[in-house]
């Protein structure tokens, strides 16, 4: 896939512990990012951190280090990323998105399939 010049930066931002059918919600979102043929995916595990709770999660405290955010960041056509933004709807039940504008300055993939460095 190539993808260069404007596009569309979809952030996903969810706690680490929110779940779809026993399964970690970032996990779910990535899965169908990747079905729907998306360019990519990213998942950032964030170390601390509040939200529309405004209740404050870090990885400082052991009794407060449970449900930590996490960004699931996507980068494609804006087309594209529209056109996932309603699966979205059906999954995400407490958390933020939002959508940037960006520039795509080299998108390059391993052409094995493996990470640099790695046997298959």
């Amino acid at each position: 896939m190539r993808l260069a010049g404007p596009a569309r930066r979809l952030t996903i931002f969810v706690g680490a512990d929110d779940t779809w059918h026993h399964r970690p919600l970032y996990h779910e979102i990535v899965h169908r990012a990747h079905r729907d043929g998306l360019a990519g995916a990213s998942v950032l595990r964030g170390i601390e951190g509040f939200g529309a709770s405004s209740a404050i999660h870090t990885a400082r405290l052991l009794s407060l280090s449970q449900d930590l955010p996490v960004a699931i960041i996507i980068v494609d056509a804006e087309e594209r990323i529209l056109g996932f933004l309603p699966q979205l709807d059906e999954l995400i039940t407490e958390g933020l998105v939002i959508l940037d504008d960006v520039e795509v300055v080299r998108y390059v993939g391993n052409p094995g399939g493996t990470l640099a460095g790695t046997e298959p």
